[in-house]
Parts: C-alpha cells; structure tokens; sequence
C-alpha cells in the first residue's frame, strides 16, 4: 500500500490503477500453470496481491479526491460494491471450479481482473497546476477582502509531489494508526469462527451457508445508509465512527449469546449492518484527521499499519478460543479489542477539540481599548 500510494503521488492514480489490473491478471494466469506449491505462492500470492493492493490503494484515494462535500456518501458507494460481489461472486467460483476445474477458474477469473485496467482509464488524473493557480489567486487578491475567502469544499483537488512518510510523528496520525491495527485484529474474527460456531450449536450446514449471505446483504445496506447519513454533516465523522465501533463491539458481545439458528442470524445481522458502517466511514475520518494534500501518504501508511491487526488477530484469536474450548470466546476476544480500539477514538477527538480551541484562541483579534469605535477609526487611518 505505501508503494502503490507513492507511485500514485510521482505518476498518476489511472497509471497505477492500469499496473494493478496488469499485475494481477498476470498472477492468475501464471497461476494457471500450477507447477508446484511455491510457484503458487508467487504468482496467486505474491504477484496477485500486489495488483491488488495496486489497484485498491488509488481508487479508494482518488473517490476522496473528486468529493468533498459528499465524500462520506461517495466513499459508501464505492465500497459498497464489495458486498455487492462478495454475495454475487461466491457461488459463481463455485460453479466456474465445477465446470472447469480450479486452473480454468483461476484464467476465467484472471480475465475478469483484467477489467481493472478499463476502470483505471476512466480515472480522471488530479490537476496538477492546481497549487499554483491557488498561489496566484491568493497572491493578487487582497489577504482582507471577501474574494480571498476561497470555500475548502470548492477548491479543486491538489496533488502533493513527494510522500510524506513524517506522518507517523503526528499524533492524530498515530492514534488513529492504533485504531486500525486494533480494529483489523476484531473485523477477521466473525468471519473465520462464524460458521464453527453455527455448527457447535447443531445447526444444520444449509442453513449455515446462508448466514454468511445475510452478513453480505446487511453490510451493503449499512454502507449506503451510513454515507448517506454522515453526507448530512449532522454528526462528526470522528463521532459516528466512535458510535459505530461501539455498536460492533456490543452485537459481539451479545452474538455469543444465541443458541439457535434465528438468534444467531439476528446477531450476525446486526454485527455486519454496524460493521458496514464502519467501513463506510473510516475512510473519510482518515481525510479528515491528515487533510487532503497528505491524504495519499496516509492511506498508504496507514493501510500497511493496519495490516498487523489483520496478522495478529485470527491467530490470537484462535490461540484463546483452543485454550477455552469454545468458539465463544473468540467473539469476546473481537468485542473487547474494539472497545479499546473506541478509547483511541476517543482520545483523538478530545485531542483535534484541544488543538482546535488553541488555535482560536491564538487567531482571536484583539479588542480595542478605545472607548469609542470613532476613536478606534482615527486610530486606524
């Protein structure tokens, strides 16, 4: 991520996009030779993987490039299409593998890949002379007049030319760092205990299958309804990010608690309708907390920071629930790591509030002493 990010800040977003695409349509079909285990390790692996990162990396980042004032609500719409093929694509591998065996499955779909690249195309690069043509404008106009007050949501996109890797010495940038890794180690636990734990309840394995759909068709309704909402400015974006993790950490608390197929598809309903949410937001907190000139290096460091959590959690995960014995634990080991992972969002919020009262007080124009404003006029002149 952090490679694809400063790619994106040298070249362009379309260019990396189109290596991406090219990159993992080249690691499928490589795959497709199936020579031995390590060869697979580094074309479906290695090689795939880097396109995908590739491929993601700048298209999350230019959405948050084109909107401003409806970012939230864009950045919803476009992950949402990951639910959308999540539901869509599972039986359709299924059916490819069945009718073609895994090494035609892995070419078909290598193919589809190969349609990044068209996406990529229709990426409109960022304005490059953006910077200056603000530079000039601020120059011949007046610090004091009116047409110097230039609206943040109507300035184009502005493009940085070197990647800013002193990030991590920010301190809204590392607590929200933390928040990643700690709420990565959670968002990979439902998923890998979810079906286990239906089956330690007795649940029969058709209806089991089904609750992996019901988590896909939530998550996509709680995306949109969730950028929809924050489009309203009604709440900060920090704020329903805290309330949205909380809700996340409490479904998993509670989800344990079923003991048949009903209860748990509720549970499991609401876990992936506030974890849709989540994604939905995070995103644009993140624009938020860096500002958008430094936005590119952030997603990128901030997405290989997170990555640990990703490492880290289904393995500890894992460790507790054999040590207890029971699937349950693994779903309480999720709830309380987001819990802590609010506090750091929390702890971020109280910091930008500090920072941002300093900054008024220290932009504050001073009062005159004169006791009238005719005074207060010759003074002036």
């Amino acid at each position: 991520a952090p490679v694809a990010s400063s790619l994106c800040v040298r070249y362009t977003h379309r260019a990396v996009v189109i290596t991406g695409g090219l990159l993992a349509f080249s690691g499928m079909a490589l795959g497709f030779l199936g020579l031995n285990m390590v060869w697979m390790y580094a074309t479906t692996g290695f090689l795939q993987g880097l396109g995908i990162s590739f491929s993601w990396t700048p298209a999350i980042s230019i959405v948050s490039h084109y909107f401003s004032k409806k970012r939230a609500l864009a950045n919803a719409i476009a992950s949402a299409g990951e639910c959308a093929f999540a539901f869509t694509f599972g039986p359709f591998f299924q059916w490819l593998i069945s009718q073609y065996g895994w090494k035609g499955a892995l070419l078909i779909i290598g193919g589809i890949q190969l349609n990044i690249c068209v996406c990529g195309i229709l990426m409109r690069p960022l304005a490059s002379s953006c910077l200056l043509e603000a530079s000039h404008s601020e120059i011949e106009t007046p610090r004091g007049s009116g047409a110097s007050r230039i609206d943040e949501e109507d300035k184009p996109p502005i493009t940085h030319k070197t990647f800013n890797w002193m990030l991590v010495r920010q301190p809204e940038f590392v607590l929200y760092a933390i928040f990643g890794i700690l709420a990565a180690m959670s968002f990979f636990v439902p998923p890998l205990f979810l079906v286990p734990l239906s089956y330690s309840l007795g649940i029969d394995e058709s209806w089991t299958a089904s609750l992996l759909s019901i988590l896909a068709m939530v998550d996509f309704a709680g995306r949109l309804l969730c950028g929809w909402y924050a489009n309203l400015h009604v709440t900060k974006t920090v704020h329903l990010l805290t309330m949205t993790i909380t809700l996340i950490s409490t479904s998993l608390m509670l989800l344990p608690l079923a003991n048949n197929y009903l209860s748990l598809a509720i549970f499991t309903g609401f876990y992936g309708f506030f974890f849709g949410t989540t994604v939905a937001v995070h995103i644009t907190v993140l624009a938020d907390v860096v500002g958008m000139p430094d936005f590119d290096s952030a997603l990128g460091l901030f997405m290989l920071i997170r990555s640990t959590g990703g490492f880290v959690g289904p393995p500890l995960a894992g460790l507790i629930v054999d040590m207890a014995g029971d699937y349950r634990a693994g779903f309480y080991m999720a709830g309380a790591t987001l819990v802590l992972s609010a506090g750091f969002l929390v702890t971020l919020d109280q910091l930008q509030q500090r920072k941002g009262r300093g900054s008024q007080t220290n932009t504050k124009p001073e009062k005159s002493t004169l006791p009238y404003p005719s005074l207060h006029l010759l003074k002036l002149q």
